[in-house]
């Protein structure tokens, strides 16, 4: 374990970060993964899901969670199927 004040501090935010991380990866996960469980299910909320979904990946982007263009496709890839409902 670190000795000196800067470490431990270096440690405390450290864990910090990893602790929030983990907790706004799961949630962006469940969001994504519920957007695409209706899309497959054709069901009603299906458009407000994946809308959510959107906001809640181009915020972990903005965090500094997920890279920019991982969003960008995940977005891409939830669209096109949620196009497929209307026809």
């Amino acid at each position: 374990m670190a000795q000196h004040a800067s470490a431990l501090k270096r440690h405390r935010q450290s864990e910090k970060r990893r602790v929030r991380n983990k907790a706004l990866k799961t949630r962006l996960r469940h969001e994504v993964r519920s957007a695409r469980e209706l899309i497959d299910q054709k069901g009603a909320g299906a458009r407000d899901a994946v809308a959510a979904a959107t906001r809640a990946l181009d915020k972990a982007v903005s965090k500094g969670l997920i890279h920019r263009n991982t969003a960008a496709r995940k977005i891409s890839r939830l669209v096109r199927a949620a196009h497929t409902l209307k026809a």
